[in-house]
């Protein structure tokens, strides 16, 4: 063997050994104050009919095909997406759902990596507002160990979910301002 090959297999084995050292799961949370009333906020998250005006996605690819399953919103209703490389496709269904406290979400990725994960949201009242936090929860396989080498899936989703978040902020309190008004 050269010199090259041994550095090569030198340097493979040590992306493996890095990539095995990776945590097997991972959990992405943000949250953000909303001046509004659970309920308020509640009614965008639990119907996916209208996830298009606050989600960061639906914004990336306005063309996606999107379909809608189940009941309009609550347990049971699914929304899949098929759409350009800045959404993939997949598909998330409503698994567990507390009114105007909180929501579990199974999410399905088909592209572009597969993965199954879980998506939650967490309101808490705070005086006239509500605290609302957004989590997604996962395993890492060795590929998603060996992406996260290179990319920081906390800095990448999460910039997503404060960028949903401060839609959501913005939609549910001017709601709340032309209730008032």
């Amino acid at each position: 063997m050269t010199i090259l090959s041994l550095l090569f297999v030198a340097l493979l084995g040590a992306i493996v050994v890095l990539a095995s050292l990776k945590p097997d799961a991972f959990r992405v949370t943000r949250s953000a104050t909303i001046a509004a009333p659970a309920d308020a906020v509640f009614a965008h998250l639990v119907d996916f009919h209208r996830w298009n005006a606050w989600s960061p996605w639906a914004k990336r690819d306005p063309a996606a095909k999107n379909s809608f399953d189940g009941p309009d919103s609550g347990v049971g209703s699914s929304f899949a997406w098929a759409g350009n490389s800045k959404v993939g496709a997949g598909k998330m269904t409503i698994e567990e759902c507390i009114r105007d406290e909180s929501l579990r979400i199974r999410l399905e990725f088909e592209r572009p990596m597969q993965a199954v994960n879980r998506a939650s949201f967490e309101l808490k009242p705070e005086g006239e507002a509500t605290r609302v936090t957004w989590s997604m929860a996962g395993k890492n396989n060795f590929y998603a160990k060996l992406f996260s080498l290179v990319v920081d899936m906390d800095k990448m989703i999460g910039k997503d979910f404060e960028e949903g978040l401060g839609n959501l902020k913005a939609l549910a309190e001017a709601a709340g301002n032309k209730a008032s008004a």
